[in-house]
């Protein structure tokens, strides 16, 4: 019979549970927390009270809508880390006080491969293309941004990281300037359409590590940028808001993509992905896929709702950990950076 994994996700902002069997998905249940719209960001003791009140309804609501009740459950996996601590606290305390109560084992996943195997959920109505090992996977979030060599989908390797700022940061603190709604990073993509992606130049780094990535210089050219020209013009962001998205946007594509080639001439290797949240922007969908076409790849591109944090992708983590024997014990804590988890 298929192993049943219930899949509890609080990292950040979104609580999230899934029910996963073998690898079919029958729920997947997000409560987002709108309470950080009107700060401009996330604010951590707020969502982690969030997480409180949502993490009960949403993991019940889950369990119905797979049609599954908690004794019909093999395992629960759970976000052991990276994200905010508070909110980890959270799903890691609920995940133990369900396993103690109904003799379940517990599997701890990393938030950032469950990201990169969320290629290897399907639909109940479809399987899903799934990459071949070795694949290429550019991760890029709002706190990461990472080529990762995938070996297996317990053996992963970063070959390739951000030495400071993620694409994500790039996204919202140039959002955040200009004035925009939080999260800035899908109004900048919605404005970008509209806009000259060759109206501004801003500066692309040069790093020593082969492979590896940095956009506070993108984000310090930006804001640059715009005070001077704000000096000249008070009304310089309102006129030029469209074009402004349409080139920091495709510098940050150019930045992803520049990289990512690389490494996929460097390795020889085909099978190419993205995942995270930032995989969501269609720009950068767009010129991956068309990179795909042009350099003979085959390339994944995740379903818009698995780029988000989503219990499903923590669920198929755990499926293929718990195959393995990989049970966390009840002392385990969350972790909140990803060097304590690797």
């Amino acid at each position: 019979m298929d192993i049943t994994i219930l899949g509890i996700e609080s990292s950040c902002d979104d609580t999230s549970a899934a029910v996963l069997r073998g690898t079919t998905l029958l729920s997947n249940v997000i409560a987002s927390q709108a309470v950080h719209v009107k700060y401009g960001g996330v604010i951590p003791e707020l969502a982690s009270r969030a997480h409180q009140q949502n993490i009960i309804p949403v993991v019940d609501t889950a369990l119905k809508e797979a049609g599954v009740s908690i004794d019909k459950i093999d395992a629960i996996a759970f976000t052991r880390g990276p994200g905010l601590l508070g909110s980890l606290l959270v799903g890691t305390s609920f995940a133990k006080g369900l396993s103690i109560a109904n003799n379940i084992p517990l599997v701890e996943v990393n938030h950032l491969q469950g990201h990169i195997l969320s290629h290897f959920v399907d639909l109940p109505d479809r399987e899903l293309p799934h990459p071949e090992f070795p694949f290429l996977c550019l991760l890029v979030s709002g706190g990461h941004t990472q080529i990762v060599k995938v070996n297996s989908p317990l053996e992963m390797e970063i070959i390739g990281s951000t030495i400071d700022d993620a694409a994500g940061e790039a996204f919202d603190k140039c959002a955040k300037v200009m004035g925009l709604p939080y999260p800035g990073g899908p109004v900048i993509d919605r404005l970008a359409k509209e806009g000259n992606p060759k109206a501004f130049t801003f500066a692309k780094p040069h790093v020593k590590g082969e492979f590896d990535y940095s956009f506070s210089g993108l984000k310090t050219s930006f804001l640059y940028t715009l005070r001077d020209e704000i000096k000249q013009d008070a009304d310089f962001v309102e006129k030029n808001k469209a074009d402004l998205c349409a080139s920091l946007q495709s510098t940050i594509i150019d930045i992803l993509l520049n990289k990512l080639i690389k490494a996929t001439k460097s390795l020889g290797i085909k099978d190419v992905a993205i995942a995270g949240g930032v995989s969501a922007n269609s720009g950068l969908r767009e010129a991956v896929a068309e990179a795909g076409r042009r350099r003979g790849w085959r390339t994944f591109i995740p379903e818009l709702k698995f780029t988000t944090d989503n219990a499903a992708m923590i669920a198929i983590s755990g499926y293929y950990r718990y195959k393995q024997g990989m049970i966390s014990d009840l002392g385990i804590s969350p972790v909140a950076r990803l060097e304590e988890i690797l």
